[in-house]
Protein backbone atom coordinates (compact mmCIF):
# COMPACT_ATOMS: atom_id res chain seq x y z
CA UNK A 1 0.00 0.00 0.00
CA UNK A 2 1.42 3.13 -0.53
CA UNK A 3 0.02 5.96 1.36
CA UNK A 4 0.30 9.85 1.67
CA UNK A 5 -0.42 12.14 4.39
CA UNK A 6 -3.38 14.26 3.80
CA UNK A 7 -6.05 17.07 4.97
CA UNK A 8 -9.51 17.11 4.85
CA UNK A 9 -11.01 19.30 3.15
CA UNK A 10 -14.92 17.82 2.72
CA UNK A 11 -16.36 14.72 3.97
CA UNK A 12 -19.45 12.60 2.65
CA UNK A 13 -20.87 9.53 3.04
CA UNK A 14 -18.80 6.97 2.20
CA UNK A 15 -15.54 9.14 0.67
CA UNK A 16 -13.72 12.17 1.72
CA UNK A 17 -12.32 15.39 -0.45
CA UNK A 18 -8.24 15.19 0.98
CA UNK A 19 -5.94 17.55 -0.23
CA UNK A 20 -2.07 16.02 -0.45
CA UNK A 21 1.25 18.56 -0.92
CA UNK A 22 3.06 17.31 -4.11
CA UNK A 23 6.83 16.68 -2.74
CA UNK A 24 9.59 15.62 -4.65
CA UNK A 25 12.38 12.98 -3.11
CA UNK A 26 15.22 14.70 -4.03
CA UNK A 27 15.76 16.12 -0.09
CA UNK A 28 17.33 13.04 0.39
CA UNK A 29 19.17 12.54 -2.18
CA UNK A 30 23.09 12.87 -2.43
CA UNK A 31 23.13 13.95 -6.22
CA UNK A 32 20.59 17.35 -5.22
CA UNK A 33 22.92 19.98 -5.90
CA UNK A 34 23.73 18.52 -9.82
CA UNK A 35 20.85 16.73 -10.49
CA UNK A 36 18.34 18.51 -13.10
CA UNK A 37 15.18 16.58 -11.74
CA UNK A 38 15.90 18.17 -8.36
CA UNK A 39 15.97 21.66 -10.19
CA UNK A 40 12.72 21.38 -11.58
CA UNK A 41 11.22 20.18 -8.67
CA UNK A 42 12.23 23.52 -7.14
CA UNK A 43 11.55 25.96 -10.22
CA UNK A 44 7.94 24.06 -9.76
CA UNK A 45 7.33 24.18 -5.69
CA UNK A 46 5.25 22.77 -3.36
CA UNK A 47 1.80 22.15 -4.70
CA UNK A 48 -1.30 20.91 -3.75
CA UNK A 49 -3.27 18.15 -5.19
CA UNK A 50 -7.11 17.73 -3.91
CA UNK A 51 -8.48 13.86 -4.67
CA UNK A 52 -11.64 12.38 -3.68
CA UNK A 53 -10.71 9.47 -1.59
CA UNK A 54 -13.04 6.76 -0.10
CA UNK A 55 -13.85 6.59 3.27
CA UNK A 56 -14.90 3.63 5.53
CA UNK A 57 -14.21 5.93 9.06
CA UNK A 58 -16.09 9.22 9.95
CA UNK A 59 -13.91 12.23 9.00
CA UNK A 60 -14.65 16.08 9.03
CA UNK A 61 -13.04 19.05 7.32
CA UNK A 62 -9.55 19.89 8.83
CA UNK A 63 -8.72 16.14 9.73
CA UNK A 64 -5.28 14.76 9.02
CA UNK A 65 -5.45 11.21 7.11
CA UNK A 66 -3.27 8.75 5.76
CA UNK A 67 -4.80 8.31 2.16
CA UNK A 68 -3.33 4.81 0.62
CA UNK A 69 -3.89 3.03 -2.58
CA UNK A 70 -3.15 -0.26 -3.50
CA UNK A 71 0.43 -0.28 -5.63
CA UNK A 72 -1.00 -3.10 -7.98
CA UNK A 73 -3.83 -0.51 -8.63
CA UNK A 74 -1.34 1.84 -9.41
CA UNK A 75 0.53 -0.04 -12.12
CA UNK A 76 -2.50 -1.26 -14.03
CA UNK A 77 -3.90 1.82 -14.28
CA UNK A 78 -0.33 3.54 -15.07
CA UNK A 79 -0.52 0.77 -17.91
CA UNK A 80 -3.84 1.27 -18.99
CA UNK A 81 -3.11 4.99 -19.21
CA UNK A 82 -0.03 5.20 -20.42
CA UNK A 83 0.49 1.67 -22.24
CA UNK A 84 -2.73 2.17 -24.23
CA UNK A 85 -2.36 5.33 -26.17
CA UNK A 86 0.67 4.11 -27.00
CA UNK A 87 -0.40 0.74 -28.73
CA UNK A 88 -3.21 1.77 -30.26
CA UNK A 89 -1.27 4.97 -31.85
CA UNK A 90 1.24 2.61 -33.35
CA UNK A 91 -1.31 0.21 -34.59
CA UNK A 92 -2.76 2.82 -36.49
CA UNK A 93 0.69 3.91 -37.79
CA UNK A 94 1.19 0.55 -39.05
CA UNK A 95 -2.33 0.28 -40.61
CA UNK A 96 -1.12 3.15 -42.40
CA UNK A 97 2.32 2.14 -43.58
CA UNK A 98 1.12 -1.83 -44.18
CA UNK A 99 -2.21 -1.87 -45.65
CA UNK A 100 -2.50 2.15 -47.70
CA UNK A 101 1.13 2.10 -48.30
CA UNK A 102 1.81 6.26 -47.15
CA UNK A 103 3.23 8.36 -44.80
CA UNK A 104 0.84 10.68 -45.31
CA UNK A 105 -1.62 7.85 -44.09
CA UNK A 106 0.18 6.41 -41.25
CA UNK A 107 0.75 9.64 -39.79
CA UNK A 108 -2.70 10.55 -39.67
CA UNK A 109 -3.81 6.87 -38.36
CA UNK A 110 -1.26 7.19 -35.93
CA UNK A 111 -2.53 10.85 -34.28
CA UNK A 112 -6.45 8.88 -35.36
CA UNK A 113 -5.41 6.56 -32.85
CA UNK A 114 -4.16 8.30 -30.33
CA UNK A 115 -6.49 10.67 -30.16
CA UNK A 116 -9.15 8.27 -30.25
CA UNK A 117 -7.69 6.16 -27.43
CA UNK A 118 -7.50 9.61 -24.87
CA UNK A 119 -11.23 10.01 -25.99
CA UNK A 120 -12.30 6.50 -25.31
CA UNK A 121 -9.51 6.45 -21.52
CA UNK A 122 -11.85 9.80 -20.76
CA UNK A 123 -14.75 8.31 -21.23
CA UNK A 124 -14.70 4.44 -20.79
CA UNK A 125 -14.79 5.22 -16.69
CA UNK A 126 -13.73 1.71 -16.15
CA UNK A 127 -10.84 2.63 -14.18
CA UNK A 128 -12.10 6.19 -12.78
CA UNK A 129 -15.28 4.16 -11.36
CA UNK A 130 -13.74 1.11 -9.59
CA UNK A 131 -13.27 1.29 -6.25
CA UNK A 132 -10.23 -0.80 -6.89
CA UNK A 133 -8.42 2.00 -8.31
CA UNK A 134 -9.50 4.81 -6.00
CA UNK A 135 -7.74 6.01 -3.13
CA UNK A 136 -8.46 5.25 0.21
CA UNK A 137 -8.90 6.88 3.68
CA UNK A 138 -6.85 4.68 5.86
CA UNK A 139 -6.56 6.48 8.90
CA UNK A 140 -6.89 9.30 11.12
CA UNK A 141 -3.58 11.23 12.20
CA UNK A 142 -3.43 12.65 15.73
CA UNK A 143 -3.23 16.38 17.10
CA UNK A 144 0.61 15.37 18.31
CA UNK A 145 1.64 14.64 14.62
CA UNK A 146 4.87 16.28 15.35
CA UNK A 147 6.15 12.33 17.34
CA UNK A 148 4.41 10.61 14.61
CA UNK A 149 1.24 8.86 16.56
CA UNK A 150 -1.08 7.20 14.49
CA UNK A 151 -4.75 6.90 15.68
CA UNK A 152 -6.09 3.80 15.32
CA UNK A 153 -9.20 3.35 13.17
CA UNK A 154 -12.56 3.54 15.61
Amino acid sequence: MIEERARVIAAGEGFAWVETERRSACGSCRANPGCGTAVLAKAMGRRRVRLRALSGIPVQSGDEVMVGIDESALVQGSLAVYLTPLLIMLAGAAVGDQVIGSEAASLLLGAAGLLGSFLWLRHAGGIRDNPLYQPVVLRRVTADAGAGCIAPPP
